[in-house]
């Protein structure tokens, strides 16, 4: 009888908490708001299955998933130096190569700080400077990863989200080609995606490969992914090349003119990486173009160097940067100000 009073109880506040998050990411699904929601969403699904044992279990339940979560945590930035590492040693060094190795120390001098702030130390500590100093760090540290969290997770969710496999236009966006003439690994798992939501569509879609010719590059992109694309069975007239973009953003703006001098479409796929797909649709709703995100899978070594990537990238927009210093004034400022006038 408890069990199901817990379930009663806590079912509506489920129910809502992931309505309105289903909603609002098939509205705007570009809109960073809606990780804040997934998140929250997410919390309150780990209180509703606490809901399923009897009193007592259910803080054991809710102490074992905090005690998991403090563990991630604590493992996180172990992992990213460890990635760090497996990515110089893969691909090369370079500065986007070591973002995990950088974030991976950063995280680990906070949690360190951590430590030492909850511990204490000793009464001269608690009230010196150092004290302060340590707990900006942490408050900075927890800050800033929280942000980089929720990106990840809403990343992820994005992508497993469920999607329809109708579309009027499949644009796949170009990437650097391995010898100048074929695609590299992360362009054929995008052509590969590609291909294959073009099969399941009912009626087939013209597909756009874009991407323009690098310095270093003996064709254009969008060449190199025509070729592969005829090579797998796509006819020609299906293929529409836009050979002129160098960045994401003209990815979008050039396939856009294409579709719309084509009396435009309502269905359109972007198919890119995986760790990629958030910052299409970013991209996609500033030049009003809805479309539907598809990622294509990369290494699993790659993956978490290529995501931050892609968080520094969408971070260091005007929006973005504004939005997240106003909440760094507003959520930490205030608490620093506290420790060293107080």
């Amino acid at each position: 009888m408890e069990i199901f009073q817990n379930i009663r109880a806590l079912g509506p506040i489920f129910a809502f908490a992931w309505a309105v998050t289903i909603i609002f990411i098939l509205w705007k699904p570009q809109r960073y708001f809606n990780s804040f929601l997934l998140i929250g969403a997410l919390i309150v699904s780990m209180v509703f299955a606490s809901g399923f044992f009897t009193r007592n279990a259910a803080g054991y339940f809710l102490l074992a998933c905090y005690l998991l979560i403090m563990l991630g945590l604590l493992l996180t930035p172990v992992f990213l130096i460890v990635n760090g590492v497996q990515m110089i040693r893969k691909e090369s060094v370079c500065p986007a190569h070591l973002l995990s190795l950088g974030l991976g120390i950063a995280v680990g001098v906070g949690e360190v700080a951590a430590v030492i702030w909850v511990l204490g130390l000793s009464e001269t500590v608690r009230t010196g400077d150092s004290y302060r100093l340590i707990m900006f760090t942490v408050l900075t540290v927890f800050y800033f990863s929280f942000l980089v969290l929720s990106f990840v997770i809403y990343s992820v969710f994005i992508q497993i989200m469920p999607h329809r496999m109708n579309f009027d236009y499949i644009v796949i966006h170009g990437c650097a080609l391995a010898d100048g003439v074929r695609p590299g690994r992360l362009l054929t798992a995008r052509l590969d995606k590609a291909i294959e939501v073009w099969q399941k569509c009912e009626k087939k879609p013209f597909i756009i490969p874009s991407g323009g010719q690098g310095d270093d590059e003996k064709l254009s992109e969008a060449q190199s992914m025509a070729n592969y694309l005829l090579e797998h069975g796509i006819p020609r007239e299906m293929i529409l090349q836009e050979d002129r973009s160098t960045t994401t953003m003209e990815n979008l703006e050039f396939s856009k003119e294409i579709i719309d001098s084509r009396g435009g479409g309502r269905r359109i796929a972007l198919v890119s990486s995986n760790y990629h797909i958030y910052r299409c649709l970013r991209y996609a709703a500033k030049i009003g173009l809805r479309c539907t995100g598809i990622g294509a899978k990369v290494a699993l070594y790659y993956w978490p160097s290529a995501l931050i990537r892609e968080f520094v990238a969408v971070f260091v927009t005007k929006g973005f940067l504004i939005w997240s210093m106003i909440g760094y004034v507003l959520f930490i400022c205030p608490v620093w100000y506290d420790l060293v006038f107080r």
